[in-house]
């Protein structure tokens, strides 16, 4: 059986943005137990590689953070460490390049009121291209490690923008190529 993986990743974004139109006029009044995310981002980022290995599209992205370790209750970045929110997302690609299914634990540290650092590290399933049979990076396998860096500034309690730079693959751990995917992007949140 063949998935369309861009069919897959529309369909998912649709969701995600009736989800957050729908939440969006009562998370104000919701309480935590009652919110499906802490919170949404939207945005788009580029390949930041040379070479073969570079992308030449930009990459929609939605990721979806959900607090079940208590992060919004932790006090202070040694326990807020601790508590690491989960992320769920997709990186879509077009005119052939690779799209991306991404999940994994998301650490944030407040710098001050309004500005902030994270780091992400997971997984990550994509339709790239395995072994140079075409333009864009040798990923070698289906299934990578996925990790990020991001910065961002907080407008409101609710409303931030965060600039990221995301990479993607095995370490080595399966056969085949291993070029890599690198990508830097903006971001949109919405924190519930």
């Amino acid at each position: 059986m063949r998935v369309d993986f861009g069919k897959v990743a529309l369909r998912f974004l649709r969701m995600a943005s009736l989800a957050t139109a729908a939440a969006i006029p009562v998370a104000g009044s919701a309480n935590a137990g009652q919110q499906i995310f802490d919170e949404l981002r939207f945005g788009a980022s580029a390949s930041v590689q040379s070479g073969h290995s570079r992308e030449d599209s930009v990459f929609p992205e939605i990721t979806a953070l959900f607090d079940p370790f208590g992060y919004d209750n932790a006090v202070g970045w040694p326990q807020k460490l601790l508590h690491p929110r989960v992320h769920l997302g997709t990186s879509i690609g077009r005119s052939g390049e690779a799209s991306q299914f991404f999940t994994g634990f998301t650490w944030t540290v407040d710098l001050s009121e309004k500005l902030f650092a994270e780091a992400g590290f997971g997984g990550v399933i994509h339709t790239g291209d395995l072994d140079g049979d075409g333009d864009g990076p040798e990923l070698g396998c289906r299934l990578l490690f996925h990790e990020y860096l991001g910065a961002g500034y907080r407008f409101t309690p609710h409303w931030n923008l965060m600039a990221e730079i995301a990479h993607s693959s095995h370490a080595n751990l399966c056969d085949g190529p291993n070029d890599g995917m690198t990508r830097a992007g903006l971001q949109v949140g919405y924190k519930f």
